[in-house]
């Protein structure tokens, strides 16, 4: 009896590990199929050629960045690693570099945007593991009538019929537009 009891809690412990971790690993997992956008800053590095650095670059309303050798380049809807290919498969094509070695960096997200019963509505930055209880707090807090339960969230890209309602601990993305709407209680 003590023996399973023992490994009942080994187990408990186990799961309570990896539930700590799952924030981790949703934000490591949100980088790898983020999709980039307008409003997004980026650098990328090639190994070896400093000329080729170009820091912090906004994408511009078109989601175009200039670089060199390639000129303007159309990412909108790549994620980090699909321009690094893009970026890898242009300089070979235009036998600039025989292997290039690419690294795109995210260093801003887009926006997320909060209205309503909040004390400061407005557009804030995006950090990796958002939350509407922590985008609630990056914009000072509920007002004395928010509802805590009539919250609703337009994602980035969907149209405001698409809107859901959600709870505290739903994730916000770059992009989203939060509502708290007013309680009548």
């Amino acid at each position: 009896m003590g023996l399973r009891l023992i490994s009942f809690f080994f187990v408990l412990s186990l799961l309570a590990i990896v539930a700590k971790m799952a924030p981790a690993a949703e934000g490591n997992d949100l980088v790898s199929r983020y999709r980039l956008e307008s409003g997004d800053v980026i650098s990328v590095y090639v190994l070896g050629e400093d000329d080729l650095k170009r820091e912090k670059v906004r994408l511009t309303d078109a989601g175009t960045i200039q670089f060199p050798v390639l000129g303007e380049i159309r990412i909108k809807g790549l994620t980090a690693g699909e321009l690094e290919q893009k970026i890898t498969s242009g300089l070979k094509a235009a036998e600039y570099l025989k292997n290039p070695k690419v690294t795109v960096n995210i260093d801003e997200y887009r926006p997320f945007f909060i209205n309503g019963e909040v004390s400061k509505p407005g557009g804030y930055p995006y950090v990796p593991g958002l939350t509407v209880l922590k985008a609630v707090s990056i914009a000072g807090g509920f007002k004395d009538r928010a509802s805590k339960t009539n919250m609703y969230v337009v994602r980035d890209g969907a149209s405001n019929e698409d809107r859901k309602k959600v709870e505290m601990d739903t994730p916000i993305y770059p992009g989203d537009i939060l509502t708290i709407e007013e309680s009548f209680f």
